[in-house]
This record gives C-alpha cells, structure tokens and sequence, in this order.
C-alpha cells in the first residue's frame, strides 16, 4: 500500500462505521477477483449500508486520486469487476432493496439485487423482468446495468437497456445525481443515463435504477428439435423467422455443445441422433398468440427437422431445458480452459459464420463449441484449450484474434452482453475507429477527470491470459 492510498484509508475509516471498511486478508482476496479468476488484491474492501456512504468514498477517492472499483456478485467473465489498479472496492450487494409499483408496472430497486430476486418480485404482482443472464440468481441488477446484460430473452424483449428508465448514483467527484425520473416519457436534457449503461463503472457509480416491467405472459410452449448440421440448423431458423415468428426465447446449440451435454448426461436428447446440432424454442405470450404461432412452428418444424419434441407442461419443459442448462460446464471435458465469447452477428451473415468457425476449429486444431441465442445473433463462441500447453494457449489467442476480426467484418459486435472489462480490451479498436475511441475517452475524460473509476479497463490493450488464473470455484461456474 503507498504512502498516499494508507492516509487515504485512514481518513476513510474516521469518516465511516468500522463496519463498513475493512483491510482485512480475506476480505481484500475476496474482492480481488471476479469469474475471470485472475486476482488484483486491493488496499481497502467498503460494504456501504446505505447509499449516502458512496459519495463519502468517492470524495476521498477523487480528492487523493486513488483508484475504485465497484462489484457486485463479481459474476462478469471479462475481469470488468477485478481492481487491476488495486486502491478500493466498493462492494454493493448490502445496497438490496425491491420495491414494485403494480400499479405503474415499475420496479424501484439497488444496484446490489439480484436479478433472480427482482424477477420473482415482479412474478408475485403479475408483471415480467425479461433480462436474464444465465447467472441470474447470483448476478446483480449493478452488474446488468454496468455491461448492459442481456439473455435468452433478448430477441423478443431486448436487454437491459431497453428497460431502465432512470438511473440514480453519484459522479466521480462524489456528487449525487439523477438520470431521467419513474416515468415512461422523459425528454429533458442530454441522456446521461444510458452513457451510464454499458460503461462497466467507469463514468459513475449507480446506486438505484427504475425498471420498466410488462405484464407476465400468460401462456407459454416449449418445442426442441434437431436438424442435420449446423448450416441446416441455421437455414432453417432463417426460415422460422422469416414466417414473421418471434419466439420469446431461440437457442442453437453445436454439435460439438450437444455430444458435451449428452456426455455428461449419459443419454441422448433425440434417440438414434446423438451428438446432431439443436434448437430450443419457447414461445410467450397471450393465449391466442401463442396458439397461432405454435401452428407456424409445428409446421416448420415438419417440415426442416430431423426429430422434434413439444413439451405439454412446464415439467416437460424444463426436461427439454437441461441440455441448454448443461452445455457450458460439460464443455470443460474438452479442456481446462476457455474462452467464452459472446460474440453478435447479423443474420444476414449466419452462414458464413458458420462456415467461417468451421475452418477456424480445423486451423487451431482445437475444440471450439457454440450456442447461443440466434433470435438476437448473441453466440457464445468458447474457444477451449488446456493451460499447461504453450501449444494450446498460443492457438487459442491466435483463433480469438481471427473470431473478432471476423465478426466485425461480418456487421456483427465483439460484444453482445458481456463487455469490454480487460479480456476484451485488446479488441476494442478493432470494433471501433480511432475517432469513435476518442470520442469515448473524452467522455471518460470529462466525468471522471481524475480517472478514478475503474481504470485499466477497456482502453488499454492487455493481454489477459499472460495473468496466472486462480485454482477456485465460484458457485455461479459453468451455468
């Protein structure tokens, strides 16, 4: 710890509850990581018990220049919630309240909720929160807000961005603000709220949100199918959507994906079609709606399937589940590592991206098995190697530096739902133009002038598997 952050912390402690500020070992280690397992061991841990106490960090923070990083769950896999310039973390998951207006269809709710919580909340007074990150039980409203989270959901509701309608927290200087009001119309000034979603904490610290809900769909079917190859599967959904369907949830799993879930549950989904690529279709909504496009669906699926399988109740459905549910930590028998990337591509180019992936696996000679939410184009493309061969590693980062050049010659996004945090850092330029970049940072610049906010991240290139990763399971790991 330097001179400066050891005055600092001190000054901290005379201004807040010993309770709230610790520098004890385990505390600091426990705040030094998040899932992507690579620790940074910060001078000062701060469990704020109310949210006024963030302001009085942030003032010291700003007046002696020491670094803050805020976390919720650490449930992020791009190291966004690691204090890579270590100084101190703000852990905000005692900042939890839920609160549902039923009558407006809102929700008034901390940064340190859980998204599980929140949506179950929601449920009891007849309304939705569709954003939901497979972590949901464990990840933060914070955490959603600061990368912009989406899920399964996304192609038919959107993401998180699409349900904020007002943001609360303090400035880097420590001062309160608001961004838009609970309303469902707010034109008044600049849009700073949704600068503040996605920016992973680096332009301020959100203390509260207002979300918009909708009503809780009443009806809902779940249909699973199989199809040749990848480029049948894609073909085909192609064609679903093309029939003007919009299912509520659509995910495609890889060959490569499926032999690992059947693997690791000793069966096979579709019996004398094992290890065959598949989509999961669940459509939501009013009774009527869903009953005509069941029909569209179970027409398709006549017609471009190999084998399909409607559920006729929710235990039916959550049967046909547990292959999604099971692919990514079932992966890890291919490899002790991976790189998960949650890669966009436009429609329009499914096929070649598929034909693309194909030669990439042939190329690195190493496994790399993809599913994701096609409704959006968000696919998690998982790169998988094992790290004590230098091989493996060095194929690994030459595939990921081909995938991001790819898709964003394809249209698409390097990101769709996770961010940028450190291990996408090396890539944001390949997204962006040099003026876009600038334009960035001068927004950093001016909100946090004395670059305070979670510094280190997103733009400045670091190569994130030269960083040793911790032996340590979290329980949130390979949902």
């Amino acid at each position: 710890m330097t001179q400066t952050f050891r005055f600092a912390t001190l000054q901290l402690k005379r201004r807040l509850p010993p309770s709230v500020v610790s520098t004890a070992e385990a505390a600091l280690f426990e705040a030094s990581f998040d899932s992507s397992k690579i620790s940074f061991p910060p001078e000062a841990v701060i469990k704020p018990r109310k949210e006024a106490d963030i302001g009085v960090v942030l003032a010291l923070a700003n007046r002696h220049r020491v670094p803050v990083t805020v976390r919720g769950r650490g449930t992020t896999l791009m190291g966004s919630a690691a204090p890579v310039r270590g100084g101190w973390v703000i852990d905000m998951l005692a900042l939890n309240r839920i609160a549902i207006d039923a009558q407006a269809g809102m929700a008034h709710v901390q940064c340190g909720a859980k998204v599980g919580d929140l949506q179950r909340a929601a449920e009891a007074e007849g309304w939705f929160y569709p954003p939901d990150p497979s972590s949901k039980e464990y990840c933060t409203i914070g955490g959603n807000i600061a990368c912009n989270a989406g899920g399964m959901h996304g192609g038919k509701y959107g993401v998180t961005r699409d349900f904020v309608l007002a943001l609360r927290g303090f400035l880097a200087s420590g001062d309160y603000v608001e961004w838009g009001t609970a309303t469902k119309k707010f034109s008044a000034g600049f849009n700073l709220r949704d600068l503040w979603i996605g920016s992973e904490g680096m332009l301020g610290v959100v203390t509260g949100a207002v979300l918009k809900l909708i009503p809780l769909p009443p009806a809902r079917w779940t249909l699973l199918t199989s199809f040749r190859d990848e480029t049948a599967a894609l073909r085909s959904a192609l064609e679903l959507f093309r029939r003007r369907v919009q299912p509520a949830i659509c995910e495609f799993l890889d060959r490569e994906s499926v032999v690992c879930a059947e693997r690791a549950a000793r069966t096979t989904v579709f019996p004398g079609q094992a290890g065959r690529p598949l989509i999961l279709i669940e459509l939501a909504g009013g009774a009527a709606e869903v009953r005509e496009q069941k029909a569209l669906v179970l027409g398709w699926a006549k017609e471009h399937a190999t084998a399909f399988r409607a559920a006729r109740n929710r235990t039916e459905a959550e049967a046909l589940w547990a292959v999604r549910r099971k692919c990514s930590g079932a992966m890890f028998e291919l490899g002790d590592s991976k790189l998960n990337e949650d890669i966009v591509v436009p429609m329009r180019s499914y096929l070649k991206f598929i034909r693309f992936l194909a030669a990439l696996k042939r190329r690195s000679g190493l496994p790399i098995p993809t599913f994701g939410h096609i409704a959006d184009g968000n696919l998690h493309v998982n790169i998988m190697y094992h790290r004590a061969n230098p091989g493996e590693m060095r194929a690994a980062e030459a595939a990921v530096n081909e995938l991001m050049r790819t898709v964003v010659d394809l249209g698409g996004a390097i990101s769709g739902e996770h961010g940028i945090g450190l291990a996408k850092s090396p890539f944001l330029r390949v997204q962006h133009r040099a003026a876009q970049v600038k334009a960035m940072r001068a927004v950093k610049d001016a909100l946090d002038p004395r670059g305070i906010l979670n510094p280190g991240k997103m733009f400045e290139p670091v190569r994130i598997w030269k960083y040793p990763k911790l032996a340590i399971h979290l329980p949130w790991d390979h949902k």
